[in-house]
């Protein structure tokens, strides 16, 4: 397990020492698994198998191309063929439909992502484009099949969507079992949060999911053993309303204005950091703590996905 260090402040309420949070480091955890990841890829060459994964993105929005670089960086370090293909801004719906068909068909793609959002000038229904591509190849995991199934609790017959398997991934590195404990989610999106409340369940926490219409906020995340945030409202979790010593894992990527940044503004998370720091037992960085796995959750499941056709071929057992 990676060893995370434990910081102490200098003064208690009583003039003792006492510990704050421990920093979960996705950056040190998403290197772990890209080294592991790389050591099967180095195994699936061997085999004649070589993992494919496509970006499909539409229009050309700066922070849809930083993405997509960081993606196409790790496949290359762990020896993924990663391609990009953008689509003009023009392109309709029936036209984008097609070209998922086609990737659909190529055998030398095992993982098939759409950027999202789409920037595209035309109306396009995005949950159509993300349900045409392959469950076989949605390495995303955002296809109705994929997210039916974990629904279903079919964690082993299914992609994970990344974030969210990112988030287990960093919790099992506390050593703090999921199992037994109430898990509080903040959000409920498609990507993040939904999908977060079904990974807890099914790894047998008690979920509460809170959202825009849940009243008294404060007083759910207090029960909380685990605490999963995707709010997309920048420091929103205060360190008062956490119970001492849970794990709180920051899905947030906001920016607020910092006059002392070059760029005038810095990136925080949906947690106030600073206050949470001093009550949580385990806790995440912005930047640094879930985004990293989230790139690496989808070169896992690339190299999965590569892994399960080496097995339908030879009928080698995963």
């Amino acid at each position: 397990m990676l060893t995370l260090l434990r910081h102490l402040t200098s003064l208690g309420h009583y003039g003792g020492r006492r510990s704050v949070a421990t920093v979960i480091s996705g950056n040190q955890t998403s290197k772990m698994l890209r080294e592991r990841l790389k050591k099967e890829v180095d195994h699936l060459r061997t085999a004649k198998v070589v993992p494919g994964l496509l970006v499909l993105q539409v229009g050309n929005r700066e922070d849809s191309n930083l993405y997509i670089s960081s993606k196409l960086k790790a496949a290359a370090e762990v020896g993924i063929e990663a391609s990009h293909v953008r689509l003009p801004n023009t392109v309709t719906q029936e036209e984008l439909l097609r070209t998922i068909a086609s990737v659909n068909e190529d055998p030398s793609v095992h993982g098939l992502i759409v950027q999202l959002p789409l920037d595209c000038i035309h109306r396009v229904d995005v949950e159509k484009i993300t349900d045409a591509v392959s469950p076989l190849k949605d390495v995303d995991g955002l296809s109705c099949v994929n997210a039916g199934k974990l629904s279903r609790g079919e964690l082993n017959n299914c992609f994970l969507p990344c974030t969210p398997n990112g988030c287990m991934e960093l919790i099992r590195q506390t050593g703090v079992s999921v199992a037994g404990k109430h898990a509080v989610v903040i959000g409920r999106s498609k990507i993040v949060g939904a999908p977060m409340h079904d990974l807890l369940l099914w790894n047998h926490a008690t979920v509460t999911t809170c959202h825009s219409k849940t009243s008294d906020i404060p007083r759910q995340v207090a029960t909380a053993d685990i605490l999963v945030v995707g709010a997309g409202r920048a420091e929103m979790v205060r360190g008062d309303w956490l119970k001492e010593g849970c794990v709180v894992i920051d899905c947030g990527i906001n920016y607020i204005t910092d006059k002392s940044k070059p760029s005038g503004k810095r990136v925080v998370g949906d947690v106030h950091y600073a206050s949470a720091y001093q009550r949580a037992g385990f806790i995440t960085p912005v930047p640094g703590g879930v985004g990293p796995m989230t790139v690496a959750m989808l070169m896992q499941n690339t190299v999965l996905s590569a892994r399960r056709v080496l097995a339908d071929v030879s009928g080698a057992s995963l």
